[in-house]
């Protein structure tokens, strides 16, 4: 597991600066934190050529990497800490039997390698946070054994505060701690762990909605592919990230095939786990015509290859046979009503509407949830349109709805900022206040 794990220009050029920064070093002896004999070893690498480092380590790397974590440990200016996280990463390059040096530190001091690290993550300096980041992720991907929770949680926390509040303006900390989240998810624990923490999810949909370039809508989509292998994700991130919408957007505005490849292979893992949960709103932003498309292109990768044919197969087989009511409540799962042609249709709400009756109002009370907790101006029109079309067709449709609170949400409606909706609720309005119960 090489240190280009997580590869970042602004890391590369700011650590080639620091290499050839002075460090106080006899001041550290004077003050009695560094020995004469960690002074001699300091002093053979100290701003030197790498070829004459790595020609050092090619002996003496465990000495070097007890040295690097001591001291990182004990000595806390920021110049000093930079100089050691960038030798740390130097030792590290290109050479993953190296790795076990710095892991096994544990063995001479329980606090090494991960305590000073994730100290370093605390600081204010962000090369500090940013270097100590790459080289954690680094160390905990390469563990033999399940990553304890006093370690995981705090790096955790801190990508999830990097990803939730960092922005274009600060792209480096942005990509970097992508990097590292994309890397840390190949481990189960760490998939746990991120579900765990709704801001984290929440800034890569946010991410994603902000039109970011290829690269970023890559590694941010193989996030996604990643953590949705747990089961339990794939059951239930559409419904708090609903995250189908804007992968749909993403891989039809993509130009790499990288992009798409990897929101096809996310989306093939919600259909493989959780196909309940999730085709609904696969049916609701037109999947399988988008699939179809990609199945007429030509593909340089096997595996999107068969990932398009499986979606293909297995949308094809559940959307082929849909009734229109099976469509409409498709949508009302997904939460994004649309003005299909089921809404306008009065041959479709004379057949349909005391359906949603059965099992205790289960639509209706589905289609009343989105009239009281939706945002999005479209949805709202078409819901409050529907519960006028529900009191048209159905005996009793007034009573339920006004038993089931909505009534009052309907007329709320009327003074909408937006005037679709304020013109389908002034609709649905005269509808519930008429005279006859069925109207």
């Amino acid at each position: 597991m090489s240190i280009s794990l997580v590869s970042n220009p602004y890391l590369d050029e700011a650590s080639a600066k620091i290499r050839s920064k002075p460090v106080p070093w006899e001041g550290y002896q004077r003050a009695g934190l560094l020995t004469s004999e960690e002074l001699s070893l300091i002093k053979r690498v100290d701003r030197q050529p790498r070829a004459k480092v790595e020609s050092l380590l090619v002996t003496s790397a465990q000495s070097y990497a007890q040295l690097y974590l001591k001291l990182l440990k004990k000595l806390a200016r920021v110049d000093t800490l930079q100089w050691l996280l960038v030798v740390i990463a130097d030792a590290l390059a290109d050479h993953e039997e190296r790795l076990p040096l710095f892991i096994k530190a544990v063995e001479w001091d329980p606090e090494l390698p991960y305590a000073p690290l994730l100290r370093a993550l605390d600081t204010n300096d962000e090369f500090t946070q940013l270097k100590a980041a790459q080289i954690l992720t680094v160390l905990l991907s390469s563990e033999p054994s399940t990553l304890p929770p006093e370690i995981l949680a705090p790096f955790v926390n801190t990508l999830t505060s990097i990803i939730q509040t960092s922005n274009t303006n600060n792209i480096n900390k942005l990509d970097v701690a992508v990097q590292c989240l994309e890397s840390l998810l190949t481990r189960t624990e760490v998939r746990s762990a991120v579900w765990e923490k709704p801001k984290i999810l929440s800034g890569l949909v946010d991410i994603l909605k902000s039109n970011p370039g290829p690269q970023m809508s890559y590694q941010v989509g193989f996030c996604f592919w990643l953590i949705t292998f747990e089961p339990r994700v794939a059951e239930n991130i559409n419904a708090k990230y609903d995250i189908i919408p804007v992968l749909t957007d993403i891989a039809q505005s993509a130009v790499k095939e990288k992009v798409i490849r990897v929101v096809i292979a996310t989306f093939r893992n919600l259909v493989s786990r959780a196909p309940t949960q999730n085709l609904p709103a696969m049916f609701v932003v037109k999947l399988l015509p988008f699939v179809r498309n990609l199945a007429a292109r030509k593909w340089s990768d096997d595996e999107v290859i068969e990932d398009i044919q499986y979606l293909n197969e297995e949308l094809s087989a559940h959307f082929q046979d849909l009734t229109t009511y099976d469509q409409y409540t498709s949508e009302l799962s997904s939460g994004h009503l649309i003005w299909s042609p089921v809404h306008d249709s009065e041959a479709f709400w004379s057949e349909n509407a005391m359906k949603l009756n059965e099992s205790d109002y289960h639509q209706l009370k589905a289609l009343v949830k989105l009239l009281n907790e939706a945002t999005d101006p479209l949805v709202l029109a078409v819901a409050v349109h529907d519960v006028g079309q529900y009191v048209r067709h159905c005996d009793r449709g007034k009573r339920v709805i006004e038993d089931l609170g909505a009534k009052r949400r309907v007329m709320e409606l009327m003074s909408h900022d937006n005037p679709d909706v304020r013109y389908r609720a002034i609709i649905s309005v005269q509808r519930l206040v008429g005279g006859s119960w069925r109207r």
